[in-house]
């Protein structure tokens, strides 16, 4: 996996947390010029928030799925898969 920045929409939750935890080990160290710093921590806070998207998607699916009507029976309702709406 390079550790080249990735567009956002091509970037898996997974890949967000696996680069966020690179940049954090290298602003870490504190031995990088402050424009690259600074651009770390830009792509960092970009896949934060991607991250937490993810992880908002995933709880409201898993809401739907565990969904229940008035009378106790499921909701059933089509759900997208992957990236469709």
């Amino acid at each position: 996996m390079s550790d080249e920045p990735v567009a956002p929409t091509a970037t898996t939750f997974e890949h967000a947390t696996s680069r966020l935890g690179k940049i954090v080990d290298e602003l870490e160290r504190g031995d990088l010029p402050l424009e690259k710093s600074l651009e770390l921590f830009e792509e960092g806070v970009r896949l934060a928030r991607l991250a937490e998207e993810r992880i908002a998607s995933a709880e409201k699916r898993v809401e739907e799925l565990l969904a229940v009507d008035p009378q106790g029976r499921p909701v059933i309702r089509k759900l997208p898969i992957g990236d469709e709406p």
